[in-house]
């Protein structure tokens, strides 16, 4: 059974993305930014909802001939260009990029998925990420936690139906005060 894995930036207040969908706040450090790419270079599957994606996939496959681009940066790009993924979405129309489109029951297809032999996958988006929280399929989530507060805007976590306990995996600080936790779903 595949491993499945929910982890992006948030501000200490929780959220993914300020009140129109800012992300200002969340430029990470190189280290910050080695660390998400060797986290992609180890997942096999990445999962992607309709917001997250149309990110991704506005910047990522020529991310590495961006002008200022740095060598993480650039390794990244290749990387994500690379990667098997899928994006649930019932808006978007086609995907491009090694990526396949699924408009049905998404936490039915990430059971499947979930089922299959392989490595880790990793899920991308709030909503979509939210929905796999109430079905207990998430098995471990990574948050890069930025020393700012934003108010209100686009949370990590959504609503559940009961509680999800927890072991703590990893501790981990980098530049700007940004403090990295892993944690296991505890069954």
């Amino acid at each position: 059974m595949r491993k499945l894995i929910y982890g992006m930036n948030l501000t200490l207040d929780g959220y993914i993305a300020a009140p129109g969908d800012d992300i200002g706040w969340s430029a990470p450090s190189d280290e910050l930014f080695q660390f998400w790419s060797d986290q992609l270079q180890a997942t096999d599957l990445s999962l992607y909802g309709t917001k997250l994606w149309q990110t991704m996939s506005s910047y990522w496959p020529t991310g590495d001939q961006q002008p200022n681009a740095t060598p993480s940066q650039i390794e990244f790009a290749r990387r994500w260009r690379d990667m098997a993924k899928v994006v649930f979405s019932s808006t978007i129309e086609k995907v491009d990029w090694n990526a396949r489109l699924v408009t049905g029951d998404a936490v039915a297809e990430i059971t499947r998925l979930k089922a299959e032999d392989g490595g880790p996958m990793d899920i991308g988006g709030a909503t979509l990420a939210g929905a796999a929280m109430r079905a207990g399929l998430i098995d471990e989530y990574v948050l890069a936690t930025a020393p700012v507060l934003v108010g209100g805007g686009m949370p990590f976590f959504t609503g559940l139906d009961s509680w999800v306990n927890l072991n703590l995996l990893e501790t981990r600080t980098f530049p700007g005060g940004v403090v990295l936790t892993r944690y296991e779903t505890r069954r």
